[in-house]
């Protein structure tokens, strides 16, 4: 038993919450290792039941209800990554690092929600209400119509919010906001489980739609326990390098739209700007000519991206060559290297690579295999791959080429951008042919394992031009 005037003690998981009587190296929860910290155990808060309902869905063949209607913001690029604009009475988390515009798009966004729907309420726990308004007048929207408010106390925050009852409510960040019914630190792992639960409850019961900032640790995850995470309906993360111009932001979690949309902004002084055509911009500053450079149409979501893939393959000083890749797996980029030596012949052993997409943006789906070893072997050749040549497929371990999905849509914005020729698998050519998907102006050229890249790449007085 407790002795009496002693504090009860447990330890929690940094990461996921978990709870124990004593203290462990390793979470058996989330796996982490040396997560658990000492905080002292309050009892859960008291709750009234005011007991429960129950109402009838809308027929399946009936129109929606008006309170389920998204909210457009204004932003084309972040109506895209929440599936058409802000449901009401969704929770939707946002993380970056610091200085990366999370604020300043909460502000923009806010004034055109209170445009065009009413009033909106800002709470912010890190800055004072002169610091807003300056940040205000340099995006100028001092005349935005925004209630701001610097509360941390979130029953104090809940309360407000279900006097004023605005269109949408923002608070910036949840690591500064606290219960007055627990007893720790703000930005402890209870103290952001039982504020956000607290803002999670506000937003079914009012239907108001809360937008949440999060801090992220060193590894760039968002900051506080994970279940945080699974409590909201979004999970957006504002992703790029301060020193660049260009952020994306990028849906982790949506229980409302799909989870593979990205936006692009580029930061000005005035702001951030929306990029209605990112393709242009990551192709901009393309060099001409240059080895180890080639143009892979990537597909985000619904929208296509044409990326540069960089390659650069150098002889090592001794022992074996290192292998670094940004923005691609590097796993990925392992295995890719090894069905180069293995099916193409050439010894990259000795060799130090770097692999680069151009302009901070991150690649997953496997549409990338056939440009890294397209990049790869121009810059080990030292023969760079004409300007107007696009390349896109998935290699498999035997060196096959196989297709990719959504090849209609990357034909066409490759050919917008003025590219005449595209390598693609064998397969992906074939239904193309058959489904009549042409496009005029770009010559296809059929690529059925990567022994055939380089007389494709490089030989051009055999190019297999398919159609010109």
């Amino acid at each position: 038993m407790t002795q009496p005037g002693k504090t009860k003690t447990l330890f929690r998981c940094r990461q996921c919450g978990f709870e124990s009587r004593k203290w462990l190296g390793r979470c058996p929860d989330c796996g982490a290792w040396d997560s658990l910290v000492e905080s002292a155990a309050t009892p859960p808060a008291a709750r009234r039941h005011t007991g429960a309902e129950a109402q009838a869905l809308v027929n399946g063949g009936g129109p929606a209800p008006e309170d389920s209607q998204r909210l457009v913001t204004g932003i084309a690029e972040l109506d895209r990554v929440l599936g058409g604009g802000i449901v009401p009475g969704s929770l939707v988390l946002i993380g970056g690092d610091p200085g990366i515009g999370k604020s300043t798009l909460l502000l923009q966004f806010m004034t055109g929600v209170a445009a065009a729907y009413g009033q909106v309420l800002y709470v912010t726990g890190e800055e004072s209400l002169s610091q807003i308004r300056m940040r205000a007048g340099r995006l100028g929207l001092a005349e935005s119509g925004i209630a701001v408010s610097t509360e941390t106390c979130v029953e104090a925050i809940v309360e407000l919010a279900a006097k004023m009852r605005p269109v949408l409510l923002a608070v910036d960040s949840i690591q500064t906001v606290s219960s007055e019914e627990v007893a720790s630190t703000p930005g402890s792992i209870t103290q952001v489980r039982e504020s956000a639960a607290r803002l999670l409850a506000l937003a079914k019961r009012e239907n108001i739609p809360v937008f949440l900032v999060g801090h992220v640790t060193k590894d760039g995850s968002l900051a506080g326990p994970r279940v945080l995470e699974h409590m909201v309906d979004t999970v957006l993360y504002f992703e790029g390098d301060r020193g660049q111009m260009f952020r994306l932001l990028r849906t982790v979690k949506n229980r409302f739209g799909s989870t593979n949309e990205i936006g692009v902004f580029t930061m000005r002084e005035q702001g951030l700007a929306e990029v209605a055509n990112p393709s242009a911009l990551f192709l901009a500053e393309r060099p001409e000519g240059a080895a180890g450079s080639v143009v892979l149409p990537s597909m985000e979501g619904t929208r296509p991206i044409m990326v540069e893939v960089q390659a650069l393959v150098s002889r090592s000083n001794g022992g074996s060559g290192r292998r670094t890749a940004i923005g691609v797996d590097a796993q990925r980029l392992a295995l890719l290297t090894a069905v180069l030596e293995k099916k193409q012949g050439i010894n990259l052993i000795d060799h130090d690579i770097f692999l680069n997409i151009a302009g901070g943006i991150r690649i997953d789906e496997p549409a990338l295999d056939l440009g890294v070893a397209a990049a790869l072997l121009s810059s080990y050749l030292e023969r760079p791959i004409d300007a107007h040549t696009v390349v896109c497929g998935e290699i498999g371990l035997a060196g096959e080429v196989r297709a990719v999905g959504q090849m209609e849509q990357r034909l066409k914005e490759a050919a917008r951008l003025g590219f005449t020729r595209f390598l693609l698998p064998v397969a992906a050519w074939r239904q193309v042919q058959e489904q009549k998907k042409r496009v005029r102006g770009m010559a296809l050229v059929a690529i059925a394992n990567v022994g055939e890249l380089a007389e494709a790449l490089f030989a051009a007085e055999q190019y297999k031009q398919i159609e010109k």
